[in-house]
């Protein structure tokens, strides 16, 4: 494995441990997402370098473009959370309040 692949690897591991471990507000669980699909940006877009091919170029555009979407998703989903819950706190949503 080379010194890249590892690299990004490793940031997207990092990026799925704080998603698995702290998960206390919604705000840092987003920003976990956001670091694991950059890394995926990234290494797509060395991937596609690396095999000189033009088949694969639009593949990282299509990830930056979903990326982009589940970001505005999250953000929503984010003020609307603290407008109807007052807090953005992962433990203080559930499905059963009224």
């Amino acid at each position: 494995m080379s010194p890249t692949q590892f690299t990004f690897s490793a940031a997207f591991l990092m990026g799925l441990a704080g998603l698995a471990f702290h998960r206390i507000h919604l705000l840092s669980a987003l920003l976990c997402l956001e670091g694991m699909m950059l890394s995926l940006f990234l290494a797509l877009s060395l991937w596609t370098l690396e095999l000189n091919s033009t088949n694969f170029a639009a593949t990282p555009l299509l990830l930056l473009a979903f990326s982009a979407c589940e970001a505005s998703a999250g953000l929503s989903l984010l003020v609307a959370t603290a407008r109807t819950h007052g807090t953005d706190r992962m433990q203080n949503l559930t499905l059963l309040q009224c």
